[in-house]
């Protein structure tokens, strides 16, 4: 049966080992693949920083992250031997399995905690170090679009076997995403709350705008002019303010997103500090998505904040009596 939206599905033999060497041990998570699936994977296969995908399967080698290389202080070449409790059973219990496998390849994601733990091994190979025989322990689905995998996890448990589980991106990094949601609700709440700040400095500015032309309004209205058109030329005027700011904040605001890892680089290297540990927030490089929708949503509002806040005074320069606004003239 076929699911729609389903762009491809990769068997996976997983496990825990411990990558060790004479100084060190790190635990890791050792994925078994296919090689045609780890190039499929961008994430690895377009962040390869030393060694080589290619051969994958006919070599009884590994690839490991950046951070777990520099832990265990090797590179594409060097051997490290993986130990794993999952080991041949004996008469005296199950014993461990040790195995010296050669770096074959080294990738940088982007995350730390992949980098740190992530081991990719043969699928073969995997089934083998850990006595799987020919049955696999996963079955990951790539989808087209992870934003609705929803959607594609509803059909698969209706097609699939009722026993299967199913986890998808979200929930195998749930409190991760939750934290990013809560920031970025806080993110539009301040940026909501700097808008209307700054609609009340345009109603303000007007204000004093209107006090200070009070001299040229009552001349304008003793020509004949009306009040509509009074209050259509105190109108444009501030609403010209609005889009001109908000469409000028805009452009820069995309501009400072698209180039923000250059950002944070440079401003680190300004104040000679750490501003983006990956220790604390998991990621070595500063991301940025431009969302469309979220980012409209904000120009339309600051547009419409920016035009209601010329509203009163306006109405308050269309309101002034000439008689008074001449009267000390």
């Amino acid at each position: 049966m076929t699911i729609p939206g389903v762009r491809q599905v990769m068997p996976l033999v997983e496990g825990q080992a411990m990558a060790s060497m004479p100084h060190l041990a790190v635990a890791g998570l050792v994925r078994g693949m296919r090689e045609e699936d780890v190039k499929s994977l961008r994430l690895v296969a377009g962040n390869i920083r030393f060694g080589s995908l290619d051969g994958f399967d006919r070599q009884e080698g590994v690839v490991i992250g950046t951070r777990l290389a520099n832990s265990l202080r090797v590179n594409a070449g060097d051997m490290v031997t993986l130990i794993t409790p999952r080991g041949p059973t004996t008469p005296f219990g199950t014993a461990p399995r040790i195995k010296r496998y050669k770096v074959t390849a080294v990738f940088e994601m982007g995350m730390s905690e992949y980098d740190r733990t992530m081991i990719f091994m043969p699928l073969v190979e995997a089934q083998r170090y850990f006595s799987k025989g020919d049955a696999v322990d996963v079955l990951e689905v790539i989808v087209e679009d992870p934003e609705r995998v929803s959607e594609q996890v509803a059909a698969m448990k209706q097609a699939g076997i009722p026993s299967l589980h199913f986890a998808d991106w979200r929930q195998r990094n749930e409190s991760f995403f939750t934290v990013l949601e809560v920031e970025r609700n806080m993110m539009f709440i301040i940026l909501s709350v700097i808008v209307v700040v700054a609609a009340f400095n345009i109603i303000s500015g007007l204000i004093m705008l209107v006090k200070d032309k009070g001299r040229e309004i009552g001349i304008l209205r003793t020509m004949g002019a009306s009040k509509g058109a009074i209050m259509r030329v105190f109108l444009i005027t501030g609403a010209s303010i609005g889009v001109v700011g908000t469409l000028a904040g805009a452009a820069l605001g995309v501009l400072f997103c698209w180039k923000i890892d250059e950002v944070r680089q440079f401003v680190a290297w300004l104040t000679n500090t750490n501003l983006f540990n990956p220790e604390i927030y998991y990621l070595t490089r500063l991301p940025a998505d431009i969302n469309a929708h979220t980012t409209g949503v904000i120009v339309i509002m600051a547009l419409v904040l920016s035009v209601l806040a010329t509203l009163y005074p306006s109405w308050r320069a269309s309101r002034l009596d000439p008689v008074e606004a001449l009267r000390y003239q």
